[in-house]
C-alpha cells in the first residue's frame, strides 16, 4: 500500500539560497530511501511542511527517515514540529 509521510517544520531563515541547500541535499536523501515524491510547502513565512509519498509502507525506511529529520535540524536553523504518517486509503489527482 502507498503511505505519506508530513512533517511541519518552522525556521528562523527560509530564504532562497537556504531552501535551495534543503533541496540540494535532503530530497536526494529522501529519495534514496524509497520515496517516489516529495513535495516541500511553505505554509507561513517562517513554517513549511514536507509531504513524501511512498509506493510501499515506508516503516522499513522509518530509521533512515528519522535520521534525515535529525540532520536537517542540525545542519540548517530549521525546528521539527510534528509528524504524521499513514496509509493512503483513497487519494484523486487531476492534472
Amino acid at each position: 500500500m502507498a503511505f505519506i509521510t508530513i512533517s511541519n517544520w518552522t525556521s528562523t531563515d527560509v530564504s532562497d539560497e537556504t531552501i535551495a541547500a534543503v533541496q540540494d541535499k535532503f530530497l536526494p536523501m529522501i529519495m534514496s530511501v524509497g520515496a517516489t515524491g516529495v513535495k516541500m510547502v511553505r505554509t507561513g513565512e517562517l513554517s513549511s511542511c514536507v509531504v513524501t509519498h511512498y509506493s510501499a509502507a515506508a516503516e522499513a525506511a522509518s530509521a533512515k527517515i528519522a535520521e534525515i529529520r535529525a540532520s536537517a535540524a542540525s545542519d540548517f536553523p530549521m525546528t521539527m514540529v510534528s509528524a504524521h504518517a499513514g496509509e493512503i486509503i483513497h487519494s484523486t489527482f487531476v492534472h
